[in-house]
């Protein structure tokens, strides 16, 4: 059990450390989505026992989530400025190739309340609106998270954002990388990152202020999308579907974020190469569900 939940968080840090789709999408396609929220959830409950089998559960995850975060920022913050445009193409085929198996595992809740499609709008209009008047696409400035750059106001803003993308990390919908492309901080919080593996703390307390509002963000989100998931859940999986497609804008502004910003990616520097291989990829995932569910079985006889 312990190889099979590392390789649920590895896959799970690769797509909460790039714009598009969310670890909580890739915990959704990998059929253990319920098991990691009730986990969350459990461990913050006031139930002791629940609380010890979820944190065995969460850190085989988390270790591997770490290895593959670190070894992602490593990769990531080498290649995205120089190559904006190749990367977007990649998660846009990320997004748009993840809508139809969220669609085709939900079927039967969506056909049932397609009165709800409301909810669908409302989150196209959420991160659209959030794209478009965000700072950074409406004025052309660019952040830096180094200490000598903080006050008080930008504090706040690194805070926020750090509870707004944990938030979305657990939703299995838009990435919380594109809420941080959105809030022009995807770039510096993986370059601030970088930094401190390379022992430069001239970053940390910036990284510091991020953690915080993420372990707010964490204890705010998880018994409330429980909940949801539990009560309205053909209007979460609606509003999900429409975060994923209003991401869609977000990335195709992505570059607008970069310290030095660059156009919206257009049909010209669209790749269709990089497009493919990410529409590629997200039904390979869903094809790991399968492996990792029989190898799961196994495992599950060879311990009776």
């Amino acid at each position: 059990m312990y190889i099979l939940n590392f390789i649920r968080g590895f896959c799970m840090a690769l797509a909460d450390s790039v714009p598009g789709v969310s670890g909580g999408t890739i915990a959704f396609i990998l059929g253990f989505y319920d098991d990691f929220v009730n986990a969350l959830n459990n461990l913050i409950s006031s139930n002791k026992s629940g609380r010890i089998k979820s944190f065995k559960f969460l850190s085989k995850i988390g270790i591997g989530w770490v290895t593959g975060f670190i070894l992602s920022v490593l990769f990531i913050t080498n290649i995205f400025e120089k190559n904006i445009y190749e990367i977007n193409s990649l998660f846009l085929g990320f997004i748009i190739s993840s809508i139809p198996l969220i669609v085709k595992s939900e079927r039967k809740t969506l056909s049932n309340n397609k009165r709800n499609i409301i909810f669908l709008i409302i989150g196209i209009t959420i991160v659209g609106a959030m794209t478009y008047f965000n700072p950074v696409t409406s004025s052309g400035q660019s952040f830096s998270i180094k200490y000598d750059n903080l006050n008080m106001i930008f504090i706040a803003y690194i805070f926020v954002s750090g509870m707004i993308a944990i938030s979305a990390m657990v939703l299995p919908g838009i990435s919380g990388s594109t809420i941080l492309l959105i809030f022009g901080l995807y770039a510096p919080i993986l370059n601030g990152v970088k930094e401190i593996l390379k022992l430069n703390f001239d970053y940390l307390p910036g990284i510091l202020i991020f953690g915080f509002g993420v372990l707010l963000g964490v204890l705010l989100t998880v018994r409330t999308v429980r909940h949801l998931l539990r009560n309205f859940r053909s209007q979460t999986i609606y509003c999900i579907i429409g975060l994923m497609i209003g991401s869609i804008y977000s990335v195709i502004m992505g570059p607008t974020s970069l310290e030095i910003p660059r156009p919206p990616m257009s049909i010209q520097s669209f790749s269709i190469i990089f497009f493919i291989i990410g529409c590629t990829l997200v039904p390979a995932l869903e094809k790991l569900k399968d492996v990792l569910k029989n190898k799961e079985r196994e495992l599950e006889i060879e311990s009776i």
